[in-house]
Order: structure tokens, then C-alpha cells, then sequence
């Protein structure tokens, strides 16, 4: 009876278990089954879509900056396809071989490519920017972990040809300096981009889908400079500097009637291809960024407003004594003299600092001279917008100090850029009009349609016979009997002016310490067509304007006449007496 009891209990206490298992089986079964059907139904979708998040790559694809061209479309700076090389550090299998297989190919030492192979990185740069033909090279040794990315690089054919105008980009692509920098947002462009699906070492994955979104090309600029006349400027005042051992110089071609900079060269300049490895002033635009004082060449700007004002003509008389006190200074001429006659075009040809002064005092007031150098644009920028512009210095008249009046006449105690001194003579060129000076004759869309820039209108600063007669002055100053024979030019009348101004040296505080030698002139001086200005910076063998600035003045002149296609006159010359009496 009892063992009966007992078996009926395990019995039921077996069949209690087997129910309480059945029932945790099927409710963790239903867990599941619900777990999955949620997953698989109703999550499916989610989970799909942060699947393909993850897989998703999103790549740049680079805008084609615009080219930079001189005035015949030519390029100066253009941009080609090219490729950034990459390395997933975690798959480089062997690094030694690796290292030595890519450096003859991307020029770089052993070592180096070395400590960009190692590490834990899915993603370190190689080599920046380098040609289809080094990639093609590379990715045919199909080294594992070595990748490479579209990109874009800049050109620059002639290498230092126009360099300090140009500029230069950085590794990223974006300007750094010149008009590559200055007029960044119009060759940016707009970069576009690429998605896809990619595995696990970024690869796509065939088959996928791809969206693009278009890149933007960047607009071309097409300058008012032309290329060979560029050259010929360049080398003539590279040339110059060398032989005269001189710290910097420049030439400005100028269009007198347009205010179109045909050549803007700067020496030194800088190696567009490799331009850090240049001094960081070397890759200064002299002619816009460094103030000179101008010396005699701003002397033209006192005749044209006396003559202006009518208190002289080209034959007044001008008495000049050797020596001319005025308080706390006395002026001197830079060759020693005697009691001198000189007609007023005398002392233009001859550049007396002391016939300048008095024609200057028969101004009407002090003010009015330093009214007219405003007019002419001294102490303003021009209307370029160069990067580093300078404005130039001049004081007003209520900072003068007794001796600022007569220094100003004759071109010290104020400083200027060569481009605005260039301006100065083509106002005189052009029949007394100021017209702003312009660098970019247009611009080249995506569409290859041209678009010329909005001409700006002059600002008259003296009247078209002021302007001849001062020309006809100018001329003197070419003679034999003037300053600067060595800038005549055969078949051509020149007018022009020296200038040997006392150099400002900050070294020193401002002291004055050597010269600055400059010839600026036009030709045909009855009709300009062009206006060349030769600045050369503390010049160390000589310091004569006429004779260091006279000779690169005529042989980019001459090129430049030849260029527009200028017939030659014959050489006439008016002559204008130059001294009266006895």
C-alpha cells in the first residue's frame, strides 16, 4: 500500500515537472518567436537602413579650378586631374619592400614612406597631388593597403614667369598668395560629391548604387598682361638687378588710355613649381606692395599743375643759384653749379631741384600742390585690389614741417608704388585723364563664353593742353642734353623722366641711406600707346636714374611697340629752348 502511494506521487510530482518545463520551453519559445518576428518584420527595414549607413562612403569630388591666362588666352596657371595616393596602415603586409618598391616612383625618401606605412591607421597620405602617370606606376605593382584618391593640381607652365602677380596654392588646393589668393571665391569652383556603397577597406561594392553630385568648375581669369612682353620685362630688369647689385626691381607696361597693365614684373620673383623654397618677400609684388620715394620722377606732377595753373609756360625764366636757403635747410642740385638761366623746360631736362622748388613757390598756396598729387592718386591705393596693396604715404599740409614743402617738389618726403607712379605719367599720356589702372581684361565660364570686365571711367586731372605741352617737355629730358639719353629709342620720339631719389631705409630708422634709380616713360611721345615704368632699388654699382633704369626702359619699350604693331615716326623731336640769356 505504501509503495503504491509512493509511485502515484513521484507519478504526479514527474508530470508537475514535465508541465512547469513545457510551459518555460514555450514561453521562451514565444519570446523568441516574437523576438524574430519583430526583428524580421517589423525592424527589418531599420535595420537595413543602418546597415547601408555603415557601408555608405561619401567621397569629394574636387572642382577644376579655373585656369589663369594672359591677355591672349594663354595659360599662365591651369589645373589638371590628379591623384592623392593613401595607405590602410592594417594592411600593409611588408613595409620594408613596400617603402622601397614606391620611393624612385613618388621621389620621397625610404624612410620616410616607411613611417607613413606603420600604424594602426585606415587612412594616412602618402604623396599629395601627384600625375596619372605616378599612380598608373604605383597601382601596378598591386601592393595591398595602397589606395588612391581623385584630386586636382595646379600648373603653372612657365614657371616664374609672372610669379609675383600669379601666386601660388597650398596643398589643399586653395590660393595662398597673388591672384590665386586674392581671387579665390571666383577660381574655387564648388566641389561636388560622390556616395556609395563601400566594403570593409573602403572598396565599392559592385553592383551598388551610386549618386553623384556635380562639381562646380571654377571660372577663368583672363589678365590684361601678355606673355611675352612679361618676358622681355622680367629678364630685362633681372638682368639689371644683377648687374648693378641692386636689392629689388620692377617694370610696369601700362595701356595710357585704358589703364590696362600689359607686364608687371618683380625681382626677385618666385618659382611657381616650388614656390616655399623662396624667400617669403621674394614672393612680394614689388610694384603694388613696397613704397619708394620717387625723386624727380614725381617732379612731373609740380610742371603739370604750374603749368596747369598758368604761373609758367615752357620758356619762363627760371634763375637758379647754386645753392637755395630756406629755413632750417639749404638745397643743393645733385651736380654742383653756378648761377644758371634756365627756362622752365631747362630745368625738367636738366632735373634742378632748385628750379623745381621756385616754380613750385609760385603756386598759390602750399596746399594747392599737395591738392593736385591727390588728384593724380598719390596716397591711395589703385583700384587693382592686389593682395598687400599699399597705399603709398603723404602727409596733409597741416603736418608739414617747414621743409616738406620744398622736399615735395622734387619727389622726397612722400613715397609711392610703381604702379601709381606709372598711373602718374599716362594721366600726362592720355591728355590729362586718370583712368583706373586694371589687371583682368575678363573672365571664361564653364561655357568657354568670354566676358569682358566693365570699363571704369577717368577722372580728369588737367587739360588735354597742359598735358601735351608738359609731353612736349618730357621730351627734352631723352635729349642729349637731358638725364636720360640711353632711353632714345631709334624710329621713336621718347618723353620721359629720371628720377635718383635718397633712399628711406627702415634698417635704420628711416634714415637715408642709398638711392632709388627710375625711369618713367612713354613713346610715341605725340601719341602714347604705352607708358613703361623702371624702378631699381638701392642699387649698389652707380645710382643714376638715366643711366641704371634708361636702358631697360628702351628695350621693353621698343618690344612693346613692336608688339602693338606701333609704326615708327621718324624721330622727330620739337625742341624747346632750355636756357635764356647768356
Amino acid at each position: 500500500m505504501s509503495e503504491d502511494l509512493q509511485y502515484r506521487r513521484h507519478k504526479s510530482q514527474s508530470k508537475g515537472r514535465m508541465g512547469f518545463t513545457t510551459v518555460i520551453f514555450f514561453l521562451v519559445f514565444s519570446l523568441y518567436t516574437s523576438q524574430l518576428v519583430r526583428i524580421q518584420a517589423i525592424e527589418a527595414e531599420e535595420l537595413a537602413q543602418r546597415g547601408l549607413e555603415k557601408r555608405l562612403r561619401e567621397v569629394v569630388v574636387p572642382a577644376m579650378r579655373g585656369a589663369i591666362t594672359d591677355s591672349n588666352g594663354i595659360a599662365l596657371a591651369s589645373t589638371v586631374p590628379a591623384y592623392d595616393i593613401t595607405v590602410d596602415q592594417t594592411r600593409v603586409i611588408e613595409p620594408n619592400q613596400t617603402a622601397k618598391a614606391l620611393a624612385p616612383i613618388l621621389n620621397l625618401d625610404v624612410k620616410l614612406i616607411k613611417s607613413r606605412l606603420i600604424g594602426d591607421k585606415r587612412f594616412n597620405f602618402l604623396a599629395r597631388s601627384v600625375t596619372s602617370q605616378t599612380w598608373e606606376k604605383v597601382a601596378s605593382l598591386s601592393l595591398p593597403g595602397i589606395y588612391s584618391e581623385r584630386t586636382t593640381r595646379r600648373v603653372y607652365p612657365y614657371a616664374d614667369l609672372a610669379g609675383n602677380v600669379i601666386g601660388f596654392v597650398g596643398t589643399d588646393g586653395h590660393g595662398l598668395a597673388g591672384l590665386e589668393a586674392g581671387m579665390e571665391n571666383t577660381l574655387a569652383g564648388q566641389d561636388g560629391l560622390l556616395r556609395y556603397e563601400g566594403g570593409a577597406a573602403g572598396r565599392r561594392i559592385p553592383a551598388t548604387d551610386s549618386r553623384t553630385e556635380q562639381a562646380i568648375p571654377g571660372t577663368t581669369i583672363r589678365l590684361s598682361i601678355d606673355r611675352d612682353l612679361q618676358f622681355i620685362a622680367q629678364n630685362a630688369i633681372a638682368a639689371k638687378v644683377e648687374e648693378v647689385n641692386a636689392d629689388w626691381g620692377t617694370v610696369v607696361v601700362l595701356e595710357p588710355q585704358t589703364g590696362r597693365i600689359l607686364a608687371l614684373a618683380s625681382v626677385p620673383t618666385v618659382n611657381l613649381s616650388q614656390p616655399l623654397q623662396s624667400d617669403i618677400a621674394d614672393r612680394k609684388n614689388r610694384a603694388v606692395t613696397d613704397m619708394f620715394e620717387p625723386g624727380s620722377t614725381g617732379k612731373i606732377m609740380i610742371f603739370a599743375a604750374a603749368l596747369e595753373e598758368g604761373v609758367i609756360t615752357p620758356t619762363s625764366k627760371i634763375e637758379v643759384p647754386p645753392r637755395l636757403s630756406r629755413p632750417t635747410k639749404v638745397f643743393h642740385d645733385h651736380t654742383p653749379h653756378g648761377h644758371l638761366k634756365l627756362t622752365a623746360n631747362g630745368v625738367l631736362a636738366q632735373s634742378s631741384n632748385i628750379g623745381t622748388i621756385l616754380i613750385a613757390e609760385k603756386l598759390s598756396s602750399p596746399n594747392l600742390m599737395h591738392d593736385y598729387y591727390v588728384k593724380f592718386g598719390i596716397g591711395q591705393k589703385t583700384s587693382l585690389g592686389f593682395p598687400g596693396e599699399s597705399a603709398g604715404a603723404m602727409l596733409t599740409p597741416s603736418q608739414w614741417s617747414v621743409t616738406t614743402f620744398p622736399t615735395m617738389s622734387f619727389g622726397q618726403g612722400y613715397a609711392t608704388t610703381a604702379v601709381q607712379m606709372a598711373s602718374v605719367f599716362a594721366t600726362i599720356a592720355n591728355d590729362g585723364v586718370r583712368m583706373p589702372v586694371s589687371l583682368v581684361d575678363g573672365y571664361v565660364g564653364s561655357d568657354g563664353i568670354f566676358k569682358p570686365v566693365e570699363s571704369k571711367p577717368g577722372v580728369r586731372v588737367v587739360s588735354p593742353d597742359t598735358a601735351i605741352t608738359l609731353r612736349k617737355m618730357l621730351e627734352s629730358v631723352v635729349s642729349s642734353n637731358g638725364t636720360a639719353p640711353s632711353a632714345q629709342i631709334n624710329g621713336y620720339c621718347v618723353a620721359g623722366k629720371t628720377g635718383t631719389a635718397q633712399r628711406s631705409d627702415q634698417s635704420c630708422g628711416g634714415c637715408y641711406q642709398g638711392y632709388t634709380a627710375s625711369f618713367i616713360g612713354m613713346a610715341p611721345a605725340n601719341d602714347p600707346k604705352v607708358v613703361v615704368a623702371v624702378i631699381v632699388d638701392n642699387p649698389r654699382k652707380g645710382h643714376f636714374g638715366g643711366v641704371i633704369a634708361g636702358p631697360v626702359f628702351r628695350e621693353v619699350t621698343a618690344f612693346a611697340l613692336q608688339k602693338l604693331k606701333v609704326m615708327p615716326q621718324g624721330g622727330r623731336v620739337e625742341k624747346i629752348p632750355t636756357t635764356w640769356g647768356r
